[in-house]
């Protein structure tokens, strides 16, 4: 019987790493069948790290981007584009960082495609005039003058939607796409990004199209990126768009697709060896499901004469041994604590975290020794 236990609790182990290979495939599949063009699905978490001033960040979206077709007229004019919105400075270190990046791929022999350079203006190009209207499709037909700052009203129509929109290298849907995932990035922008929303439908991006960009923001960048873009798509789509989360919760809800598969469960009931609150699941066959708020996390602590596997669901997290650097947890991430060895495990500090975690090789006279909190210092050095 107690073999047969054993064979059972072994195949359930086997049963859930299956389950949550399938379910990050499953994310990458749906990934493939989105409305969202796949350079605007590059150029999505591009915009937002050039707005974050995340160049590591930014350099691996490069990457992911080019590996997925993106041209460098394409990310050349995205990061252009985005002075006007975030500035020179990060305008101008993001292009810095694109650069980087073409160097370091023609150096290991990996694809970089040129892409096609805007058509030339003609000569007698009115940048006002064309400028004035490229507006007022954006602002939905009818003509939009700032008269409190008549200079800046002269700024956007010539010089943003003159001259930077009338380059064809990246259509007006694109641009949108661009602007609306940076403004995401930017918090306190909160009415300019709902009117970029509006802008964006005007300038044809569909509103299933919209849908799918919180969804990207939450996986490659931040969850707080994420909802804003969400607040925003509710505020404009009214009942036709539902938030991802509960009513008074920050919470994904199940119609969020990061975490309609594992529970969220009840309040951890060994809530005092956390900092923040974290809920767990018994998903059975000794299988627990552990949620975690954003900057969640465990106290150091060893597990000593067994293994503790951790294998991620949803959201962003960390792990981290003692005396190593932190290993950041994304869907799909699996890792094996060594036994004896002092670490703790919990949510980034701008996203929710769900983990799996059982013991395997569990020796005669197993534990679970809790240790001191991780400082709020030791967790800011993680990044």
């Amino acid at each position: 019987m107690k073999k047969r236990a054993r064979l059972n609790i072994t195949l359930m182990k086997k049963s859930i790493i299956m389950l949550a290979a399938l379910f990050v495939m499953s994310l990458q599949i749906k990934g493939q069948n989105m409305v969202l063009t796949k350079t605007q699905q590059a150029l999505v978490p591009i915009a937002a790290n050039e707005a974050k001033g995340n160049i590591k960040e930014l350099k691996a979206s490069l990457n992911e981007g080019f590996d997925q077709g993106l041209t460098v007229s394409e990310a050349k004019e995205a990061l252009s584009q985005l002075y006007a919105y975030t500035g020179f400075p990060r305008s101008l270190n993001a292009l810095g960082a694109l650069q980087q990046v073409i160097k370091e791929r023609h150096e290991a022999g990996l694809r970089v495609e040129e892409g096609r350079e805007a058509d030339p203006l003609p000569k007698d190009y009115d940048a006002l005039k064309q400028g004035t209207e490229v507006q007022t499709q954006l602002v939905g037909g009818h003509p939009f003058t700032y008269t409190f700052a008549p200079q800046s009203d002269y700024y956007l129509k010539a010089h943003l939607f003159g001259d930077i929109f009338a380059r064809n290298n990246l259509s007006f849907a694109d641009r949108e796409v661009v602007t609306v995932s940076a403004i995401s990035a930017l918090p306190g922008c909160e009415p300019q990004l709902q009117a970029h929303v509006s802008g964006a439908r005007n300038m044809g991006v569909s509103d299933e199209a919209l849908k799918e960009m919180p969804g990207l923001l939450e996986t490659k960048i931040g969850s707080a990126e994420a909802e804003r873009l969400r607040g925003a798509l509710a505020a404009v789509l009214g009942d036709g768009y539902q938030t991802g989360h509960t009513a008074g919760s920050a919470f994904p809800s199940a119609t969020d697709p990061q975490f309609s598969v594992w529970p969220k469960g009840e309040p951890n009931p060994y809530g005092k060896y956390f900092t923040g609150k974290s809920f767990l699941a018994d998903v059975g066959g000794g299988v627990m499901n552990v949620t975690f708020e954003p900057r969640c996390r465990n106290n150091w602590h060893i597990h000593h004469k067994q293994v503790q596997v951790l294998i991620c669901v949803a959201g962003r997290g960390w792990y981290q041994e003692w005396g190593k650097e932190a290993i950041e947890m994304t869907p799909g991430t699996i890792i094996a604590i060594p036994a004896e060895a002092k670490h703790w495990h919990g949510a980034a500090k701008d996203s929710w975290f769900q983990h799996l975690t059982y013991h395997k090789d569990v020796q005669e006279g197993a534990s679970n020794e809790w240790l001191e909190p991780v400082a709020d210092e030791e967790y800011e050095k993680v990044k």
